[in-house]
């Protein structure tokens, strides 16, 4: 709430005091006992919190999730959230590379990651051009690729994988994220949104995160709206992104795309 006021104030529960919050039983923010529920504030809560805000105009979609990418065996574990794009609003851009909504994890630092894990952090890098455009830009996600050294389970749970973060008022939506496992024998397989897969020495999981929508129609040469970025054919970093990206998020394409040659 303290979001949707025009002035700077400190966080207090006094803010909440005018509003009642209704939420019907049986729904997905208030299921029942018998329900399989997981991620509610990693995922849930970052769309929870777009659709308020969307409803009152107040920013454009951020990333949506906190890609949630985990690794381990018998003997260790790790876990880890990666940033992404947050949505810009009327008067500014949106960050790059960070998390939004809700923000109470730091990564790992890259030395102490590959000391203390089979792995090597091949890239982390800013997703350049994934922001959706407009009058406001909204920031753009980032690339996080890793090496595996011994046999693992990894897995990622995410969101914003077959739709877009939401732009607003004519701004475009940010892109969506991608998933890969890039086998050693250079087969690169779609995971979408949510798996667990076995990995070998020498395989890579490759973490395109989305960006955030942008705010406001951006004025091109003819006063249009300008286009996204990959709809001026912007080639995603290595090249692997925008196809998977653009995909309708059916069945059928999600199957079409589960490998690569």
């Amino acid at each position: 709430m303290r979001c949707l006021v025009r002035q700077d104030i400190p966080l207090n529960q006094g803010c909440l005091a005018p509003i009642t919050i209704r939420i019907p039983a049986g729904t997905i923010l208030s299921p029942s006992s018998e329900a399989a529920v997981c991620g509610g504030n990693v995922l849930t809560s970052q769309r929870v919190t777009d659709v308020v805000l969307k409803a009152f105009r107040a920013a454009a979609a951020s990333q949506g999730c906190m890609n949630n990418f985990t690794f381990g065996d018998d003997s260790m574990g790790y876990y880890e959230t990666i940033a992404g794009g947050a949505g810009a609003g009327p008067g500014w851009h949106g960050r790059s590379g960070v998390h939004t909504h809700m923000t109470n994890t730091r990564i790992t630092d890259p030395e102490i990651f590959e000391r203390r894990y089979p792995v090597v952090l091949t890239e982390f890098s800013l997703r350049e051009g994934s922001g959706g455009s407009g009058q406001w830009r909204g920031g753009d996600g980032v690339v996080r690729e890793v090496e595996f050294l011994a046999p693992l389970t990894a897995s990622i749970l995410s969101e914003r994988r077959s739709t877009e973060p939401f732009g607003l008022l004519g701004g475009k939506a940010g892109a969506a994220g991608v998933n890969l496992l890039k086998r050693r024998n250079g087969h690169t397989v779609s995971l979408g949104g949510k798996a667990s897969v076995e990995v070998h020495p020498g395989d890579r999981i490759r973490i395109l995160t989305p960006g955030g929508g942008g705010f406001g129609a951006e004025a091109g040469a003819n006063g249009a709206a300008a286009p996204h970025a990959e709809e001026r054919g912007f080639a995603m970093p290595g090249g692997e992104g925008g196809e998977f990206s653009r995909q309708s998020g059916s069945v059928l394409e999600h199957k079409r795309l589960q490998e690569s040659a």
